[in-house]
């Protein structure tokens, strides 16, 4: 049966039902899928030593002759066992294989066999223990497991590494001449890329390392390349979209910046012309606004809500958490009031006759029906210029009479539906995406290579660095005396439980039973507070409040305080299994202090008991920078749970990494553009392939090529 690119593995010779079933579970599905399943390491086994060059546990190749050929089965295992002997001229060495007496055939003595494993030693022997081998006097024209750089693949269990292997081969022999190039001939030229045949051959079995990076360079750029295409498209198409126009009033900002309590950094000001240019333009604003925490993201968002307001227009501002919207609440319904926003007039085009002031509304779930009623009723009837909330702004019945301004924070707590749920509530509204979880330059243009970028480096005057500092959990006692002391002097502080409620299975901290413990023993003469996700909104408000106000000392939480929580006299933070968090978690919980004119301290009680939790607790603690941060946790788990759903699309790089290759990404990122440029509905002959690809790794991709 002749098999093409689409047929099930179930039928590639030595696979079968049973093993398909297996490799589909690791996402091989088609013959097309066993060429495009990479290696995910290499071991080189190309370097023959000999026998008394051995050293115990490290893996070596070596080319002996048989010497001998026994079995016996272990006293106390029961296990059949197979063993030969080996020599050269420098020595001698057994090799033995368990339960696997099919073997012995392989081996006749005088013949030469080649070996690759690791000498241990045994009873005063030296011997390799399963080793791979190859006949080395054998009819195979080429040796795929030993005498050469060899793949290691992730495969599972059922399916040996030698059987595998012996599949990837069958399968390019058969399907390589098939292949055809996606990446037009001009770009491979100027690129200097090798065709797609010889670069899938070589990074399955490549003859030397030149050769392995070639072919990896090749395969990564035509990732970077087809993943590119798409987020270009969007940002070419959004251009041709008629957007709002707005006429910013630029007297309404300067008074309202003037009115400010502290000045605006630089940073901010830089960030600000860009959104107002944007805001300025026909075509819709899609802009991603990065800042580390406390950077001053919200402030900025305000005044592009106050320049949608002066031009007519409605803000809907989205953030993830209740506490959080009932905080921008409050912080921009202040800012307006200082700026005097009841002497502002705004025009309603429909009504230039009219003239009305700067209005905050909040909507969340927890509104009370009457409530949300009158909430719902002036946002339809225009009376809200800003509204505040959370998902609640997604559901239906929440009608804009005129939005023109979508402001999403934290944006990888929502999901790419769920903005596209709101964005749908205007024709074309500007949008302004923040995030406090800053990104890395290459991940940023892997991930959001649709929409234009902004950053705020700089921190505001007066904020001061929080000092992080390390304790083993055995110190609780030493991380509980400062925490009173600070207290002493007047300061609040939080402390950060991993769980809600004990488990048995898990020895660690929870929220409701440190709470008990300070309360009732070490911290019994203060007053000790309790907030987390399982609370009903009106108790976590309540709480909230008197710490707010001072009437609380100590707030124990969960991970509910990660994202805007702004108490400034909070100067200590204590997170208790600090090795339980991600490293990004830590740096936005340790946001929450530092926010006043006193110093403030984190103190993390932790036992890393893996290297990765190591590296974590390392890095948080020497640095203090977003950035750096970012990429620190990069490197430790590569692009994990940053990006909600926009991170599925990093699945479509099964070879190519951002981090690494930042110069390929920009070369395919240029290339791209260029032919997009040249063909942006990809009609020519020459790009019918691409076209072709991107239908098949992106489904939705069609429909969007068919609207545009």
């Amino acid at each position: 049966m002749a098999l093409s690119f689409d047929s099930s593995v179930q039928y590639i010779k030595g696979i079968g039902p049973r093993r398909a079933e297996s490799l589909g579970r690791l996402g091989i599905a088609t013959v097309e899928d066993i060429l495009f399943y990479f290696p995910r390491r290499y071991e080189d086994r190309s370097r023959l030593v000999s026998i008394a060059s051995l050293e115990l546990g490290q893996q070596a190749t070596i080319e002996a002759e048989i010497v001998s050929v026994g079995g016996r089965r272990g006293m106390r295992t029961g296990l059949d066992i197979l063993e030969i002997g080996v020599a050269d001229d420098t020595g001698r060495i057994f090799a033995v294989w368990f339960n696997q007496p099919y073997l012995r055939h392989y081996f006749k003595v005088g013949e030469r066999v080649i070996l690759f494993g690791k000498p241990g030693l045994y009873r005063d022997r030296i011997q390799m223990a399963s080793p791979e081998f190859e006949i080395a006097d054998s009819e195979a024209s080429e040796s795929l497991d030993v005498g050469r750089i060899v793949p290691i693949y992730s495969v599972p269990q059922g399916i040996s590494q030698k059987v595998y292997r012996k599949i990837v081969r069958a399968v390019l022999d058969e399907q390589t001449s098939k292949l055809t190039e996606v990446l037009p001939f001009d770009i491979r030229n100027r690129q200097k890329l090798s065709n797609i045949a010889k670069s899938l051959l070589n990074i399955h079995f490549p003859k030397d390392e030149e050769s392995r990076i070639e072919a990896y360079t090749r395969l990564s750029f035509e990732e970077f390349f087809i993943y590119q295409i798409p987020l270009i498209l969007r940002k070419l198409r959004r251009k041709e979209k008629k957007g709002i126009a707005f006429k910013i009033d630029e007297n309404a900002i300067h008074a309202f910046c003037q009115a400010l309590p502290f000045e605006l950094t630089f940073s901010q000001k830089c960030v600000l012309e860009e959104i107002k240019k944007d805001m300025s333009r026909p075509e819709p604003m899609q802009r991603l606004l990065q800042g580390d925490v406390g950077s001053g993201k919200t402030v900025v968002a305000t005044v592009a809500a106050l320049a949608a307001a002066s031009s007519g227009y409605q803000t809907a501002f989205m953030v993830p958490t209740e506490i959080l919207a009932g905080q921008h609440y409050e912080k921009i319904k202040n800012q307006l009031a200082t700026f005097g926003h009841k002497s502002q007039v705004i025009p309603w085009r429909a009504q230039a006759s009219r003239k009305k002031k700067i209005e905050i509304g909040l909507l969340t779930s927890s509104l009370k029906d009457k409530e949300r009623e009158k909430v719902l009723k002036e946002i339809k009837g225009g009376k809200i210029d800003i509204l505040i909330g959370t998902h609640a702004l997604i559901q239906e019945g929440v009608d804009f009479r005129k939005l023109g301004l979508i402001v999403v924070d934290e944006q990888h707590k929502f999901g790419v539906s769920q903005r596209a749920l709101l964005s749908k509530k205007s024709l074309n509204p500007d949008i302004l995406i923040m995030t406090a979880t800053p990104i890395p330059r290459t991940l940023s243009m892997t991930l959001y290579g649709d929409l234009d970028v902004s950053v705020i480096n700089e921190l505001p005057k007066g904020r001061k660095k929080v000092e992080t500092k390390a304790l083993d959990l055995g110190n609780k006692d030493e991380a509980y005396a400062f925490v009173r002391s600070q207290i002493k002097a007047g300061r609040q502080a939080f402390v950060i439980c991993p769980l809600i409620e004990e488990n048995p299975k898990l020895e660690l901290a929870s929220a409701k039973a440190l709470f008990k413990e300070f309360s009732q023993k070490v911290f019994k003469d203060l007053k000790v507070g309790l907030i987390h996700g399982r609370l009903k909104k009106p108790e976590q408000e309540k709480v909230m409040q008197e710490f707010r106000d001072g009437k609380c000392d100590i707030l124990v939480a969960t991970t509910i305080l990660e994202v805007g929580i702004d108490i400034p006299n909070a100067t200590v933070m204590l997170i208790e299994h600090a090795e339980r968090f991600g490293l990004s978690q830590l740096h936005q919980m340790r946001g929450r202090i530092g926010r006043g004119e006193h110093e403030s301290f984190c103190l993390l009680l932790t036992e890393p008991n893996t290297e990765d939790a190591q590296a974590r607790i390392k890095a948080f603690v020497a640095y203090s920078d977003g950035f750096k941060i970012a990429e620190e946790d990069l490197k430790i788990r590569g692009p994990g749970e940053f990006f909600g759903e926009r991170q599925s699309g990093l699945t479509e790089l099964k070879i190519a990494d951002p981090l690494k290759q930042f110069h390929l990404l920009k070369s395919a990122r240029e290339e791209a553009t260029k032919l997009l440029g040249a063909d942006p509905k990809l009609a020519s002959r020459p790009n019918a392939e691409i076209k072709k690809q991107l239908y098949k790794r992106f489904p939705e991709f069609e429909k969007f090529m068919m609207v545009g």
